[in-house]
């Protein structure tokens, strides 16, 4: 007895390459993670930052100075905060410091991270060496550079042909430079941290062409490296940003607003507001301004530098 066996011819046409690809496909073996491997950090970010701006939001709209109950007062802690000459002065204030951060430390921190990857001898001793003020809290740089610069017995002191009275923090100009300056060496080298990461991860087949080219050091960076830095510098500008906009410890230890209010920046404001005046409201009426604008001005950042349709790309993957 003998047994046929029919083959059914194989299936053709779109339907069948759909297939094959689909068995072929990464994705289609694997899966997509469902969202239950976002749920924790997502329950996470619920409790410890949506939930607290809720409360932020809602004080704004109360009368509260730590005892007692909070009483309802409409929009009176905005129109007192809207209204205060100080804080539309801490605002410019903070504003002049964050943009000076960014354009400090955005080109020293490009051309460091540059070189902190390339194979230059003693570069990673170098490195280690630049890189001990990311260790430090900001406190601790703050109390450091507080002892430095004392007019007293810092170097200011002993370099009278330099700072003549040696009173950096008596002035606005210098008050807001020592600022500008403390925050920069203690940040650059994260942002330079970031530049390294990056520009290793440049191909080498891009300046080995370039060469060919006759391109000489300085043309490769301009079109070569910084072009392939491009998200890089988004990202790290827009953590300046954010940084920038919520400095606090520096101005506390260092300056603590003055002289008078030329250094008090907004942060600084707020916890007076809240801690020495013991208007909670009004506070929380000036930290959602400062998450208003720290929100808006990252994604007018994103926005302009057409961040958010940029794509990843590796070289040879077609």
């Amino acid at each position: 007895m003998t047994t046929q066996m029919t083959h059914s011819p194989p299936v053709a046409g779109p339907a069948a390459s759909k297939a094959r690809r689909a068995e072929r496909s990464p994705v289609a073996r694997v899966g997509r993670p469902g969202f239950a491997w976002a749920l924790p950090a997502t329950l996470f970010f619920a409790a410890f930052a949506i939930a607290p701006l809720i409360m932020v939001a809602v004080l704004s709209f109360m009368s509260w100075n730590g005892l007692g109950t909070p009483q309802f007062v409409g929009l009176d802690n905005w129109t007192r905060v809207l209204d205060d000459p100080v804080m539309l002065k801490s605002v410019w204030l903070t504003l002049l410091l964050t943009a000076l951060g960014v354009v400090i430390q955005t080109p020293l921190s490009i051309v460091l991270g540059v070189w902190a990857a390339g194979p230059q001898r003693n570069r990673a001793v170098l490195s280690v060496i630049y890189f001990i003020p990311l260790l430090l809290s900001s406190t601790a740089v703050s109390v450091l550079w507080r002892a430095l610069l004392d007019p007293n017995f810092g170097i200011p002191a002993e370099a009278a042909w330099l700072f003549g009275d040696g009173n950096l923090f008596g002035e606005q100009a210098t008050a807001i430079g020592v600022l500008a300056f403390v925050s920069t060496w203690q940040f650059t080298p994260f942002h330079t941290l970031i530049y390294q990461g990056a520009a290793r991860a440049i191909p080498p087949v891009l300046y080995q062409a370039a060469e060919i080219d006759g391109a000489g050091r300085y043309r490769q960076f301009f079109h070569i490296t910084l072009p392939q830095l491009r998200t890089s510098i988004i990202t790290s500008m827009i953590l300046m940003i954010v940084g920038g906009l919520t400095m606090f410890e520096t101005v506390l230890i260092l300056t603590q607003g003055g002289p008078g209010t030329d250094t008090t920046i907004s942060a600084y404001y707020m916890y007076e507001k809240a801690f020495k005046g013991f208007d909670f409201g009004a506070a929380a009426a000036i930290a959602l301004v400062l998450v208003v604008a720290a929100t808006v001005i990252s994604l007018v950042v994103v926005k302009v530098s057409g961040y958010d349709k940029m794509r990843g790309s590796a070289e040879g993957v077609s």
